[in-house]
């Protein structure tokens, strides 16, 4: 159940940001992980491939591809819930990558999500599609 919500929430993050599902990948093991590979650069690393990182303990971190044995190169964090809306998360990026970014989004404080079962439920919930009722 925990890896159909996080690959759920994923391509629903993936769609947000206009990425395609192929370059996403997942991990439910000891931690539960993600990543998004972004078509975009930075004006701050310009050559270099950009990633989106998610995992339970901290949320979305920004980073430079590096290389394999090398850790990635943090740019920003994304603050606050650890199971963002997918259209935040979209925001996000968008800013970070903007010329104008003031470093806001940062946080350095440590979260963790609940529970596995608790987590599995937000994932899911964050990645279905919002039904407007008129």
């Amino acid at each position: 159940m925990l890896r159909r919500a996080l690959v759920g929430y994923v391509r629903a993050v993936a769609d947000a940001i206009g990425v395609s599902v192929e370059g996403t990948s997942c991990e439910v093991a000891d931690t539960v992980t993600a990543y998004v590979a972004l078509s975009r650069r930075s004006p701050r690393h310009p050559g270099r491939d950009l990633m989106l990182l998610w995992n339970s303990r901290q949320g979305w971190t920004l980073a430079v591809e590096t290389a394999p044995a090398e850790p990635p190169l943090v740019v920003s964090r994304l603050g606050g819930d650890v199971v963002p809306e997918p259209a935040l998360v979209a925001r996000f990026v968008a800013d970070v990558l903007s010329a104008s970014h003031s470093g806001a989004w940062t946080t350095s404080t440590s979260r963790t999500a609940a529970d596995r079962g608790a987590l599995a439920a937000r994932l899911e919930r964050r990645a279905r599609p919002v039904v407007r009722r008129s």
